[in-house]
């Protein structure tokens, strides 16, 4: 186990062990953030816990031009039940992320700690938020960190049904339309699959992510 000390390095993801753990310890930075998502490692810990930095193998990504849309959400994309902004309530979707159950897991990973660090980066203008409103009511929306080529998806909420899949299309179909190749998605969940994420090998993403290819898919 790698234990990172002040200096701003990260092992060589290949380092991980099987479930994907690289390294703990560190602290939440900006610039060891952008280093973390840069080399293709996210933090995932519970409250009270040390960082814990992962890269696991297989990744769970989304090739844009790949999205899966169901019949009954493309009627829901087509009516005028929700709109779509950005970057407009980008601390209040972090706290409804933060709010939300998730299976199999105990409290949430959101901790005050990593709050202030993704508002950094919010600020510094490498994070990004979409938010999805019912009228005049904040219903869905999702976050992530922008790396320009590739949006790194972290977390999405959803107090109404479709609201966070409106959300994540809409955000997909933008990095489309701007030349993104990749959405990261992380980890494989059933939800992620339905709407055409797959996995790859951690050394093809590691190869789109350096952008030293382009996969034309």
């Amino acid at each position: 186990m790698f234990f990172l000390g002040d200096r701003l390095e990260f092992p060589p993801v290949e380092a991980a062990n099987e479930d994907g753990l690289l390294a703990v310890g560190g602290d939440l930075s900006p610039e060891r953030l952008l280093l973390a998502y840069k080399s293709g490692i996210f933090p995932w810990f519970n409250e009270d816990a040390l960082i814990l930095w992962w890269s696991p193998d297989p990744r769970m990504v989304l090739f844009p031009n790949k999205i899966k849309i169901s019949k009954s959400m493309r009627k829901v994309l087509r009516n005028d039940q929700f709109r779509l902004t950005q970057n407009t309530c980008f601390e209040e979707v972090l706290d409804n992320c933060a709010k939300v159950q998730r299976k199999g897991q105990e409290g949430t990973w959101i901790t005050p700690k990593m709050k202030l660090a993704y508002l950094d980066l919010f600020e510094k203008g490498f994070a990004k938020s979409f938010e999805v409103w019912e009228g005049d009511v904040l219903v869905g929306g999702l976050y992530g960190v922008d790396l320009g080529h590739v949006f790194c998806g972290e977390s999405m909420f959803s107090a109404k049904p479709n609201a966070s899949k409106f959300a994540f299309i809409k955000m997909v179909q933008e990095c489309e339309e701007n030349g993104y190749k990749l959405i990261d998605c992380q980890v494989h969940t059933e939800h992620l699959e339905s709407l055409g994420a797959e996995e790859i090998s951690r050394d093809f993403f590691m190869k789109i992510l350096q952008d030293q290819l382009y996969t034309g898919q």
